[in-house]
């Protein structure tokens, strides 16, 4: 299995798929690269090389006590890119791999990037501020802390349901995919997933989004229960110049799993990919 080293020596694992034009794709909190395993397949399918790895803290990749910051992610991902000397590269990033990306552009520059695409992503900032209004309070990330300290199981399994909107009515998400969350999630150590908290709440990812000067595709589900699209997509997409903004009427936070909405979304990832 392939590793890449990181500034401070910890082993980022990854997973490479086929050949061509890489797509690099960073994942959500508290998740492993295996949570885009469907996406890589369709991109290694149709002559793409798809690239995944886990984040630091968690999965395969090494459990530092420090780095589990926005900056350290970012540069882990460096690491990988740079390990397998990618140029062209589509980044792809949901959630708090949207803000790993996002912050790898602001710390690395786009030399090695073509495109763009964030999903459910975390920037500009989550966290409500004077400036920031519409982001959440800090006692919503206070109780995910508290959550993962206490019984991080349990959490992890009631998190799921906002997660996929499995708590919505007419909801067909199945207890399979409730259940491969909670599985990825068990793998990242306490430390990890507990400081991740801050990094994906309180980093300001503004003038990161600012420097993006490739095309780049937001998405973002209008029922996304995890990072509210007010306080997300509809910021980010006016912050970066030229940018395609597609919200998913009725997407949940990992629209990308669900079939329903994964069906739109592959195609439209596809289709951007291609372009």
């Amino acid at each position: 299995m392939p590793f890449a080293t990181a500034k401070d020596g910890t082993q980022i694992f990854y997973k490479d798929w086929g050949s061509g034009q890489p797509v690099v794709f960073s994942h959500g909190w508290p998740l492993t690269a295996d949570a885009w395993d469907p996406q890589m397949k369709l991109m290694a399918d149709n002559g793409f090389r798809a690239i995944a790895h886990d984040r630091r803290g968690g999965g395969r990749s090494g459990q530092s006590w420090d780095g589990n910051n926005l900056d350290t992610y970012a540069d882990d991902l460096a690491a990988v890119i740079e390990a397998e000397d990618l140029h062209d590269v589509i980044l792809v990033g949901h959630s708090t791999g949207g803000g790993e990306v996002t912050r790898y552009i602001g710390r690395h520059g786009t030399g090695r990037v073509a495109k763009l695409v964030l999903v459910g992503a975390i920037p500009p900032l989550m966290l409500k501020t004077d400036a920031n209004p519409e982001g959440l309070p800090i006692e919503v990330f206070d109780e995910i802390r508290q959550g993962v300290l206490t019984d991080r199981s349990q959490y992890y399994k009631d998190l799921s349901a906002p997660f996929y909107g499995a708590n919505r009515e007419g909801s067909t998400v199945t207890q399979g995919t409730r259940d491969e969350f909670w599985l990825w999630s068990m793998t990242v150590g306490i430390k990890g997933a507990y400081d991740c908290v801050k990094a994906f709440s309180e980093t300001d990812t503004t003038e990161d989004l600012k420097k993006v000067d490739v095309p780049t595709l937001i998405v973002h589900g209008d029922d996304d229960q995890i990072v509210p699209i007010v306080s997300a997509g509809d910021k980010s997409s006016k912050i970066v110049k030229g940018a395609q903004y597609k919200v998913y009427e009725g997407a949940p936070h990992g629209l990308a799993m669900v079939p329903k909405y994964a069906e739109i979304f592959n195609k439209d990832l596809l289709e951007f990919a291609r372009g």
